[in-house]
């Protein structure tokens, strides 16, 4: 089973994503800040991590930045999100080290698509 990180501080997007990514066949595992996001990384090894920018203790971007300066953590895909819409968002997620990026609210066929296309990315590679 595919072990899936996600990041998230709000109660009810954790609940309803990691409810929809379990149905999907994805074992979900959960943070609820940047820096326990960053030490579930090392611990759990995921397969991808869904990461939301807007985060207590440790933002996103901060944790993002973390993960892919450690060897250990590096190869995993990060997918950002957050509800900043602009293009400028988007680059500034990548630019921090996110392999893609969606908005919310999530449309989750759409976030399906872009976990399952970062996995065939990973196994790839």
């Amino acid at each position: 089973m595919t072990k899936i990180l996600l990041v998230e501080d709000n109660e009810m997007n954790r609940d309803m994503l990691s409810r929809r990514l379990e149905r999907k066949g994805f074992e979900v595992v959960i943070a609820v800040d940047g820096q326990e996001g960053v030490n579930k990384a090392s611990s759990e090894s995921p397969s991808l991590i869904l990461m939301d920018m807007s985060l207590p203790v440790m933002d996103g971007w901060e944790a993002v930045r973390a993960l892919k300066d450690n060897p250990e953590t590096q190869p995993i895909p990060v997918l950002g999100l957050s509800a900043h819409a602009m293009t400028t968002d988007r680059d500034k997620a990548i630019k921090a080290g996110c392999d893609d990026y969606d908005t919310k609210p999530v449309d989750i066929k759409r976030l399906i698509g872009k976990i399952q296309a970062l996995l065939d990315q990973d196994n790839a590679g």
